[in-house]
């Protein structure tokens, strides 16, 4: 599909259109992906932040959010929880943490590999190819570094004293250390346009990532784009189904952010080409104080609860929980 294709699904009002889009999606992911769907269990281990990232709740100018760090004891026994729900994969998480010391999390993962066989992503940021080198020989597996936004000047524009190139570079650092590595983008941005998105789109496909999550925009009350709208529910469906079309066999999340609007739309992003869910496993209190978006899907909920509704939501859709690893297909030749 070239670009004046997907711009032509992107900006169509036809509904045929659109539920042909979904259906052809849906047999991509069926036929390279297969109908299980993968569970990775999130840790959001600390919510400080250099950033000032104009869409997130948890920049450094919201003095108005709690801000926490977990301890290594608290994150393994998150994972051991992780473990003991089947699951095989760990996601840790966090802000752009100032203070977090490369060596303190190499212990972690060295940790969790000795003692639980995790398969560990990591979504921390940008570092040096030299952190991120550490982090890959203690035992990480993956790591997620969302671009947001494929428009140089948009995209650093949302990322005051952030730097696009310095963005790829940590990409490109991070699949030559031999990372599975994963991307993605928000709908929904200010001076988004559908040429931006479909630009998005391409360059998930020209870098082979392994892993994309694509969520819709939820305005938090502490950014300056409070007063923006929600981002489209429909248009960020249409780019997951254009992004399985064009990946093929990377994994895509249907995303929290999906479930946290007026309805759980995740069901939806699964049946428009999505193949993981990520049930959070942050310990209260911390969950709750992780808000990079107002709204946020099973904060209440006592850690792990959500992963226990899987397995019934997934099957309402004639699907199953899968839960091995989930490690990259883009290595194996269906």
């Amino acid at each position: 599909m070239n670009k004046a294709e997907i711009l032509e699904y992107l900006k169509t009002d036809d509904r045929l259109k659109i539920q042909e889009l979904f259906a052809r999606a849906d047999a991509a992911r069926r036929k390279y992906c297969g109908d299980g769907v993968l569970l990775r269990g999130i840790v959001e281990f600390s919510s400080y932040c250099q950033g000032s990232c104009a869409y997130c709740g948890l920049n450094k100018q919201n003095k108005n959010t709690p801000r926490y760090r977990m301890t290594q004891a608290e994150i393994i026994q998150a994972a051991g929880l992780i473990r003991s729900s089947g699951i095989q994969t760990i996601v840790l998480q966090s802000g752009e943490d100032p203070e977090l010391d490369p060596e303190w999390l190499a212990e972690i993962i060295r940790a969790l590999k000795t003692k639980y066989a995790l398969s560990i992503t990591l979504s921390v940021g940008e570092k040096t190819r030299d952190t991120y080198k550490l982090w890959h020989d203690a035992g990480a597996d993956r790591y997620l570094l969302k671009i947001e936004t494929t428009d140089a000047a948009l995209y650093e524009r949302l990322h005051p004293k952030m730097s696009f190139a310095n963005r790829l570079r940590c990409l490109s650092d991070l699949q030559e250390l031999g990372y599975q590595t994963g991307s993605g983008i928000i709908v929904g941005l200010p001076y988004q346009t559908p040429e931006i998105l479909a630009g998005d789109i391409l360059f998930f496909a020209s870098r082979d990532f392994d892993m994309i999550g694509i969520g819709p925009l939820i305005p938090h009350q502490a950014t300056e784009l409070k007063d923006l709208p929600r981002g489209s529910v429909d248009l960020t469906l249409r780019c997951v189904a254009l992004t399985r079309i064009l990946t093929q066999n990377a994994h895509l999340p249907a995303t929290t952010a999906l479930g946290s609007l007026d309805k759980d739309y995740r069901l939806d992003g699964l049946q428009a080409g999505a193949n993981v869910l990520m049930p959070n496993f942050t310990p209260q209190p911390y969950k709750k104080n992780y808000e990079i978006y107002p709204g946020k899907r099973c904060i209440s909920e006592p850690t792990g609860q959500c992963a226990l509704c899987m397995e019934s939501l997934v099957e309402s859709i004639d699907r199953y929980v899968d839960f091995s690893r989930g490690d990259s297909l883009k290595k194996v030749v269906i």
